[in-house]
């Protein structure tokens, strides 16, 4: 009996953090792992104000090889400036998110309406709620299909095997995916330091059970030497409380929006040390759509006593309600303003991303007071943003602490997972150091852009 031809086809996460767009093509059905935008994306030819027109569809896109030009996949009114005819139905079946990170979930705002979206059911409410709450985010009309673990998810002949993993998100996942030349393993984003780590030891099970022929591998972490100190989330914890626990000052902190594992470290240390949490609009609104999840045990911003949510001012200045979106109204029972803030610091700790420093004016914080920068994905420590916001902290004589805790598996774990795991070919994904695993691993591959690789 002859066999059919697997092939895999990356066409983004090459060399690059971030951007996956895997292509798995079995026996006529063609079916993408992840669609998403790198951290650089386009920065050789747009930067800031200057940025693809949303008038031109995928016409600036396709000038510079920022998407792969493929028929059948794309929604037709992105097509019109293009020379990529339209089509009743793509020539595509579906893609399937790992989680609901931007690097991975992006550009499926351009897919043709008709392609499947599977997706964990948390990612599900994490997408909706970025449309709801940003003017900006539309990730465009698609057929969604929900999974959780233990789902075994037919695409005509390939079966794909969704797989709890541990991450900076919640409802993040690794693949197996059966193919007519053998099982394919994806591992998605994924950590071993985080409070949930057991959902990656599970994932690892099923995947040295299936014996791979093919291991996608992360590699954001897969570096000669680390940078920054990393901890884990309990470190993290422990190093907040101490820190809150040995000032009477304010302590502002500042993560990524939707890492809710950072959120609930950061609750539980101001609930125990005698404090209340201030949280923004946005974060409240997106904890109020998640409390649901018995999985995640958060607070509920609308119920629990420790939680205050921050508004600035607006229009008016005056605080009304009309002044306010209305998803953002929501929450005006548990309103507290600048005002608040400036007289109660010793009570604190609020929730303040880089963009909203300019509320530092109205705070007028004490000299002496705490900011913990606690992110969790590879930005940048020596960008201009890094600059600007140790200058605003120095102004207002803050002391400034660095307790970053990554969503990856370093060096070390990468490798191990690696070993374990055993497969037969090894393809390096969403890292900048593709031959680090070619280094250890004969069996590594090289992947270029766009090179079809044969299972």
């Amino acid at each position: 009996m002859v066999k059919h031809a697997t092939t895999i086809t990356f066409y983004g996460g090459v060399n690059e953090i971030g951007g996956n767009k895997i292509l798995l093509q079995d026996r006529g059905t063609k079916i993408f792992l992840d669609f998403g935008q790198s951290f650089t994306f386009g920065s050789d030819f747009f930067t800031s104000w200057l940025c693809p027109r949303a008038i031109n569809g995928l016409g600036d896109y396709f000038e510079f090889g920022l998407l792969p030009k493929l028929k059948g996949l794309y929604a037709n009114e992105q097509l019109q400036f293009t020379d990529l005819l339209p089509t009743k139905k793509p020539d595509f079946r579906a893609v399937f998110l790992s989680h609901a990170h931007f690097d991975h979930v992006t550009h499926i705002q351009f897919l043709h309406p008709e392609l499947e979206v599977h997706l964990g059911k948390g990612t599900k409410l994490f997408l909706e709620t970025m449309e709801e709450t940003s003017g900006f985010c539309n990730y465009g009309e698609h057929k969604y299909k929900m999974f959780r673990t233990g789902y075994k998810v037919p695409v005509d002949n390939i079966v794909i095997e969704p797989i709890h993993v541990d991450h900076s998100i919640p409802a993040a996942y690794g693949f197996i995916i059966h193919t007519s030349n053998g099982s394919l393993v994806y591992t998605g984003d994924l950590r071993m330091h985080g409070p949930r780590n057991d959902l990656t030891r599970d994932f690892l099970e099923k995947a040295v059970n299936c014996k791979p022929v093919a291991l996608i591998c992360e590699g954001t972490r897969m570096v000669e030497q680390e940078k920054r100190m990393n901890y884990s989330e309990r470190q993290v914890e422990q190093i907040s409380s101490q820190i809150i626990s040995s000032t009477d000052k304010i302590v502002f902190v500042a993560h990524y929006s939707r890492d809710m594992d950072r959120l609930r470290s950061f609750y539980t240390v101001a609930k125990n040390n005698g404090r209340e949490i201030v949280l923004s609009p946005k974060t409240a609104y997106l904890l109020n759509k998640l409390v649901d999840d018995k999985h995640l045990d958060l607070p509920n911003p609308l119920k629990d006593k420790n939680i205050r949510v921050y508004y600035k001012r607006k229009k008016s200045g005056k605080f009304d309600d009309k002044d306010y979106y209305v998803w953002e109204r929501k929450f005006m029972d548990k309103m507290v303003t600048h005002e608040y803030i400036r007289k109660n610091q010793r009570k604190l700790v609020m929730d303040l991303d880089f963009y909203q420093f300019t509320e530092l004016i109205d705070i007028k914080p004490d000299s002496g007071s705490h900011f913990v920068h606690s992110m969790s994905e590879p930005f940048s420590e020596e960008d201009i943003e890094d600059t600007i916001m140790h200058n605003w902290l120095d102004h207002f004589g803050i002391h400034f602490h660095q307790l970053h805790a990554s969503g990856h598996l370093d060096k070390q774990q990468l490798m191990q997972l690696i070993d374990y795991i055993n497969p037969k070919q090894i393809f390096p994904i969403h890292t900048e150091n593709q031959h680090l695993f070619k280094k250890n691993y004969n069996n590594a591959k090289i992947i270029k852009y766009g090179k079809e690789y044969r299972l």
